[in-house]
């Protein structure tokens, strides 16, 4: 079969690799497209290995169709169009994957842009839901709305009945996330969303904070932070150190959760086949009844993959960008 292989971060060649199959407990997927996420883009540039055990091949979320399952796989059958949690492997042709981490594919969405599902709504569900209980009400502040996971989170936010604040940068995200469903939207380029958030929340701040940034916005993070307020903090693309002012965070009773998906175990509590269970049971819907649908800001063929972690590096687009195969 064919995989990207990454010989440089700009260097990403379509070339022969050897077959996957499909081991004990595991499905193969022939992959019809997949999701690109930033940690494929750490991962090109060897700043973010594989977790122990897992394919050496750059991709985290595939869709496509089964075409062998392994020993003591009774769930899915050859021939079912699916969408999969991937620890890597996706840049391919074919993809093994634990059958715990297969989902459906939610109506009405088509195969190739079932691509861009798993990751986002694994990521959303896992830290709004299952972490910080947000719920009917509640004002969530979402850094990188019209990102991947900003766009898929004010939809289920807004589903769930929270309020929705969102940073970006440019008036046309702002615009997208408007359109989604987000009540406020702040330009982190022109406002200080510590104040805007205090302002649109009457001074009692957000219940929950979603942060891709990091050491960046640790601090103004706290101080948008209602009292009991929960900072999730799923990324560091504004940096690793900080430091964290603990009399603030005493005085708001406040929590700072620091969570990533890739390296939790395939099975058990909190593992990555309990959450893909969760999204299957409580987002799936979401999809049926159009209060959610996948934003697709990009679809290259997977021998552009360069230019795809290129794209996304930039800004450029919105949503989720798609490599097909």
């Amino acid at each position: 079969m064919r995989a990207i292989v990454a010989e440089s971060a700009e260097q990403l060649i379509w070339q022969d690799v050897p077959d996957a199959t499909a081991g004990p407990g595991e499905v193969l997927i022939k992959v019809a497209a997949a999701g690109v996420n930033r940690a494929d883009v750490l991962q090109a540039a060897g700043k973010y290995p594989p977790p122990p055990g897992a394919s050496e091949t750059i991709g985290m979320e595939v869709s496509g169709v089964i075409t062998d399952v392994g020993e003591g796989v009774t769930e899915w059958t050859v021939g079912q169009e699916v969408c999969a949690l991937l620890a890597g492997g996706g840049y391919a042709e074919y993809v093994a994957v634990p059958a715990g981490q297969v989902m459906p594919i939610p109506a009405p969405v088509d195969v190739v842009d079932a691509a861009g599902i798993p990751e986002v709504a694994c990521t959303v569900w896992s830290n709004l839901v299952m972490t910080a209980h947000l719920g009917p009400g509640q004002l969530v502040l979402l850094h990188g709305g019209a990102s991947g996971i900003g766009s898929h989170a004010i939809q289920v936010a807004r589903a769930l009945g929270a309020r929705v604040a969102v940073t970006a940068g440019t008036a046309e995200k702002l615009e997208l996330c408007r359109n989604l469903g987000a009540q406020i939207t702040i330009s982190y380029k022109d406002d200080d969303f510590v104040a805007r958030v205090n302002q649109e929340s009457d001074g009692k701040g957000a219940d929950v904070i979603l942060d891709i940034m990091g050491a960046a916005y640790l601090d103004r993070n706290i101080d948008a932070l209602a009292t009991d307020g929960q900072l999730v903090v799923i990324g560091m693309q504004g940096g690793v150190k900080a430091e964290l002012n603990l009399g603030k965070l005493l005085a708001k009773r406040a929590r700072v959760i620091g969570t990533t998906l890739r390296a939790r175990p395939v099975t058990g509590p909190n593992s990555k086949s309990a959450v893909v269970g969760a999204v299957t049971t409580s987002v799936w819907p979401m999809f049926a009844s159009g209060q959610v649908r996948p934003i697709i800001g990009k679809r290259l063929p997977i021998q552009e993959a360069a230019e795809a972690h290129r794209l996304l590096q930039s800004g450029e687009t919105f949503g989720k960008i798609l490599l097909t195969v």
